[in-house]
């Protein structure tokens, strides 16, 4: 017996972050550098590096950026307040919102036409549920956050009768289904998405962690510790009876970890590179583990078209 190393499949990079980084790349190619970003482009901190090191400025507001500047909105997307600050300064906005989020944008704008107000299930203080907030703004009807079930029960609406729900798109399928639950059966007429709002990518995700929990004692995660998906796979796996660990390279591997027999599982949020797992499983050989096999799972095909001014 020994240590065993199998992958997750899918992993890594989703479409929207492939999306949102190659916006920035192509920025860059065409107008040169400084090109300014609100916020962390993705969610990983060795992508941000590369980036910087290119010459692109991350802000954490439109008014850090000069009159008539060159500036990109993350993949998690933007308040409407500041698409607004953004006009009166005279940028030049390239929007690298993933379009999965634009349409859970969409979905609460939707709702506040039809004079509902709108729950969000999400995180406190992530960029994406930020925007998600902000775009009720000009209307009479209020976006409400709530985290988890006992959040459900403490609400207060106006209208019990016209609510609608929309939620972050990188939440725990698991978890979301039971605040979802929830949300009905407090409020029986509540109005939901016409699709689910958990991306793809994410539920892909979460779905391969559970193929490589039933095989496997230790799951490692390859992911920044501000990326929500991520630790998402973290807890998932934990939940399933594997020991978990959040790493954002090769570096965070303790070696204590590490027993035989073992196997190991290896997988990636959705901002993570594909470099970061290969480093990880090299580390992982040097220590004396066999390197087995990827995991049967989703091959994604999904890709989303680039801003018109950035695809020659």
């Amino acid at each position: 017996m020994t240590m065993k190393v199998y992958l997750a499949k899918p992993r890594g990079f989703c479409a929207g972050v492939n999306r949102a980084i190659e916006i920035v790349n192509r920025a860059l190619e065409k107008y040169g550098a400084p090109v300014y970003v609100r916020h962390e482009v993705v969610h990983n901190k060795s992508v941000v590096a590369e980036l910087r090191g290119k010459g692109v400025v991350f802000v954490d507001e439109v008014e850090d950026v000069p009159s008539g500047a060159l500036i990109i909105f993350s993949a998690h997307g933007v308040a409407k307040q500041v698409q607004r600050d953004a006009v009166q300064r005279d940028l030049q906005v390239f929007d690298a919102t993933c379009p999965l989020v634009s349409k859970v944008h969409q979905e609460v704008i939707r709702f506040a036409h039809q004079q509902r107000e709108t729950i969000l299930i999400g995180h406190a203080g992530h960029p994406e549920v930020e925007g998600t907030l902000g775009q009720s703004e000009g209307t009479e009807n209020r976006v409400y956050l709530v985290e988890k079930e006992d959040d459900v029960y403490r609400l207060s609406v106006r209208d019990p009768e016209h609510l609608s729900y929309v939620t972050q798109t990188t939440l725990s399928v698991d978890d979301t289904r039971l605040i979802v639950d929830t949300l009905k059966q407090r409020f029986p007429n509540i109005k939901g998405p016409r699709r689910d709002d958990i991306c793809y990518a994410t539920q892909n995700r979460q779905d391969a962690v559970k193929v490589l929990a039933e095989k496997c004692e230790l799951i490692l995660v390859v992911g920044s510790k501000n990326s929500s998906n991520s630790n998402r796979l973290q807890e998932l796996a934990e939940r399933l009876g594997s020991e978990a660990y959040l790493i954002d390279d090769a570096s965070g591997i303790d070696p204590g970890w590490l027993r035989d027999p073992l196997n190991i599982g290896v997988t990636s949020g959705a901002s993570a590179p594909e470099f970061q797992v290969q480093q990880v499983v090299d580390r992982l050989v040097d220590l004396g583990a066999d390197f087995q096999s990827e995991l049967d799972g989703v091959t994604e095909l999904m890709e989303f078209s680039l801003p018109r001014e950035l695809r020659t």
